[in-house]
């Protein structure tokens, strides 16, 4: 009897966990086609073929629901994995120069980038367009850019040592300026920067700012 428990719960929470997947698969397809004003908690539980309570029992209403289409998707899955944790940042934080960890870093803007890029552009600008919602979603996100971009700077400042008189304060303005998703739109998308000329620029213009010449 036992056993039969255990696995009728396992299974349970193997559907929930499906389930769950699911809204968020629909609900980063609408977000991107219709924007975060035009998709509703109904259309993206009809998508998925579950309730709206189901949606909101397993995810939340539409702003919690953005939000953790954001962090999953710029995360690349949901596990419970903090960003700094996985592969892709290892070469980050394995490079032997600053140089080469700033290469590393561009690299991992352009896997971020290629996650997140739609619902960066359609976050900004409708968010700009004045819906109150979007721009405290967009300024949540913001303030976490700009934690996540404290810890990276920090971490080059023990590791390489930052040039004369700049603190790590005004190093991760400068850092979270330059990284700013609206610049990669700007360069990359309104005036076709390829890749790696974005990334080359990116590298000598932190190099610059934090380490100097």
């Amino acid at each position: 009897m036992a056993e039969t428990r255990r696995y009728d719960g396992a299974l349970r929470l193997a559907k929930t966990r499906q389930a769950r997947v699911r809204i968020l698969d629909v609900a980063r397809e609408l977000f991107v086609a219709d924007g975060y004003v035009g998709t509703t908690v109904d259309a993206v539980a009809a998508r998925a073929g579950v309730s709206p309570q189901t949606v909101y029992n397993l995810v939340g209403g539409k702003a919690t629901l953005f939000k953790t289409v954001w962090d999953v998707t710029l995360a690349g899955d949901d596990e419970p994995i903090p960003l700094f944790g996985r592969p892709e940042f290892q070469p980050v934080f394995d490079a032997p120069t600053a140089r080469a960890s700033l290469a590393a870093y561009a690299g991992v803007a352009e896997t971020l980038w290629g996650r997140i890029g739609p619902l960066v552009t359609l976050a900004f600008a409708q968010a700009a367009a004045g819906d109150r919602d979007l721009r405290a979603l967009v300024e949540t996100i913001e303030t976490e850019r700009a934690t996540g971009t404290r810890t990276i700077v920090g971490i080059f400042a023990e590791r390489f040592g930052l040039r004369p008189g700049l603190t790590v304060d005004v190093g991760t303005d400068i850092v979270w300026t330059l990284t700013s998703p609206d610049i990669v739109e700007r360069l990359v998308e309104r005036r076709g920067w390829a890749w790696p000329r974005y990334q080359e620029w990116l590298v000598d213009t932190i190099h610059h700012g934090l380490f100097g010449p």
